[in-house]
């Protein structure tokens, strides 16, 4: 009989080893994917060098169509601040529709005989990732 004890003494603790063994499993396995949920860079997310390579290529060939459309409306020292403040607006809303922030700050304007000098820097973020780019430009009055 008092073998007969031993042997449920031993299944016993054999069943609680394996109950602990699963319920260990079970939490690693939903530690493994609590983890990967905060991934903090996405690599296939390109959304910042994107919108960034577009700011570049048309920061200076939309400050000069503002000088042209805006001509006779002021100095030019107006005419030149007022279109650098409209191309960073559109610049901000265009960063809205593609969900990337896109901060102009530090906008200098100044005149140089007939043309007009535009720089600034430029903030592109999004939640993986930002990047900080250097803007000038140089158009001249027609």
């Amino acid at each position: 009989m008092n073998n007969s004890n031993h042997d449920n003494y031993a299944q016993m603790l054999l069943a609680t080893g394996v109950v602990l063994l699963l319920a260990l499993l079970s939490m690693a396995i939903y530690g493994v994917k609590v983890v990967g949920m905060g991934e903090p860079y996405d690599p296939s997310d390109d959304a910042v060098l994107q919108t960034a390579t577009e700011v570049d290529q048309v920061w200076e060939n939309t400050i000069q169509t503002r000088l042209t459309n805006l001509e006779g409306l002021g100095t030019d020292l107006e005419i030149c601040t007022d279109a650098a403040k409209s191309v960073q607006n559109d610049l901000v809303r265009h960063g809205e529709h593609r969900g990337v922030e896109v901060i102009l700050v530090g906008l200098n304007v100044s005149i140089d005989g007939n043309e007009c000098h535009v720089s600034a820097e430029a903030g592109i973020a999004d939640r993986n990732s930002r990047m900080l780019l250097m803007l000038y430009a140089t158009v001249e009055f027609s």
